[in-house]
């Protein structure tokens, strides 16, 4: 680690370097949409872990990382699931994680939601500013978009263009209509290279028109909430409150837009263009970037050395040939993913009885695959030293397409939620591009003395 970034120059810094938050720091208040109270912990975490929620609340604790493959659908807001449970109204702390540069964070949240203040995200970087953030001995991995992507929906639209700069610039358009005099159609562009996230975007509130604030009040929602806490529009402008900005209501969509992208884990150079997207919305583009980015991580490992090969991976697992199905691990992203290989001969074993005259790879084979790859993921965790993964459960198994003689099958194994004693992983297996297999695999952590 080298020198501390002084709150001041919090939001002028723009480090190649990964960063973290230089100490804990607590924010605490109720939620935007429950009400219920909630402390919200920040404390540093190691190069390459990202930004990582745990429920302290729950017995036992529930680690989820702020991954677009853990947000379930909820509508006004963007949550992620945590085991059985849920994390509320995470947007506003990744916006502000985000517009600060900060990599890697363990959020550790004492409750169902977080407290959300006055709906910005001035909560967060107020409190971030006060730890201060440190540079890492690390270098920050951008994803950089070279082919655009559009995502529509009836009228709304977000789109991701290939942008020649450094950073993620956003253009919102908010337009309700023309029938729609009280909130004007408003545009506002934020580029992070010429602009002050602190200043343009951490201010900005969530938003609501009256009758929009009346049916969340009916819903049972946003109940310890009045006009003078948060921004509700009437006929005549804000109730019994007064705009930040003129344009308040877009830039705090360009602030949702933020903090939902995040979950895309990792820095985006590109330029979004979004009308009237909401989280949604955002969601859907935070998946397509994803899968962009792991299409080209894909591509990178295997035009390289980086591998864990049959020696390595013999190391970590208990398995042995036949039954070891994993030839090579291409890439190992901390305990969040993984990507191997398995090259299918007609050598194998199984192909002696299984369709002899027509040989396929069984599909119970094909998802042990997988869960061996899942199992050498979750192996990296530091709380699961001395441990290995043992299958417990398998949810949603999906087998696409048949695996032959000759085929290189791409595993991919993505840790969806864990804890110290068990874990969920999401697994994919495609040959050629196309999925071939996919399944939720859940594992039980066991001494590695019980294997």
């Amino acid at each position: 680690m080298s020198a501390v970034v002084e709150p001041e120059r919090i939001t002028l810094r723009r480090s190649e370097r990964q960063q973290t938050v230089a100490a804990e720091v607590a924010v605490r208040g109720r939620g935007l949409l429950g009400g219920g109270e909630s402390e919200l912990v920040i404390a540093p975490a190691p190069p390459g872990a990202g930004i990582v929620f745990e429920r302290v609340d729950l017995s036992p604790p529930v680690t989820v990382s702020a991954d677009v493959a853990n947000v379930i659908p909820r509508p006004r807001r963007t949550t992620l699931r945590a085991g059985g449970d849920v994390i509320e109204t995470v947007e506003h702390c990744l916006s502000a994680l985000a517009g600060l540069g900060v990599d890697n964070a363990v959020l550790r949240l004492d409750g169902r939601e977080l407290p959300c203040g006055d709906g910005s995200a001035l909560p967060f970087t107020d409190a971030l500013a006060s730890a201060g953030l440190v540079e890492q001995d690390a270098p920050r991995r951008r994803f950089r978009l070279r082919e655009p992507i559009v995502v529509e929906e009836g009228d709304s639209m977000i789109a991701a263009l290939p942008d020649d700069g450094e950073s993620m610039k956003v253009l919102y358009d908010l337009d309700y209509g023309e029938g729609e005099s009280r909130i004007p159609r408003q545009c506002f562009s934020f580029d992070p290279e010429r602009q002050d996230y602190l200043r343009e975007i951490a201010p900005a509130r969530t938003f609501s028109l009256r009758e929009e604030a009346e049916a969340l009040w009916r819903q049972q929602l946003c109940r310890h909430l009045t006009p003078r806490d948060v921004l509700v529009i009437g006929d005549d402008g804000p109730i019994e409150n007064a705009y930040r900005f003129p344009d308040e209501p877009v830039r705090h969509k360009v602030l949702d837009v933020m903090g939902d992208l995040a979950l895309a884990g990792r820095p985006i150079v590109a330029r979004i263009v979004a009308r009237k997207s909401g989280h949604g919305l955002n969601r859907r583009m935070a998946l397509k970037l994803r899968e962009r980015m792991q299409a080209d991580d894909l591509a990178m490992s295997l035009a390289s050395d980086r591998v864990l090969d049959t020696r390595a991976i013999q190391r970590i697992m208990p398995h042995r040939y036949p039954m070891l199905l994993v030839d090579r691990v291409l890439e190992l992203d901390g305990n969040r993913r993984a990507v191997g290989v398995k090259n299918v001969t007609v050598n194998e074993p199984f192909f002696q009885g299984h369709y002899p005259g027509t040989p396929i790879m069984p599909g119970v084979l094909i998802v042990e695959a997988m869960a061996q790859l899942g199992g050498l993921l979750l192996s990296q965790t530091l709380e699961h030293a001395g441990r290995v993964a043992m299958l417990l459960s398998l949810d949603k198994v999906k087998l696409r397409k048949p695996i032959v003689p000759g085929d290189q099958v791409i595993l991919e194994a993505q840790t969806q939620r864990a804890n110290a004693r068990s874990a969920t992983v999401h697994c994919r297996a495609t040959v050629d591009g196309k999925l071939a297999a996919e399944a939720q695999i859940r594992f039980m952590m066991v001494d590695s003395e019980q294997a």
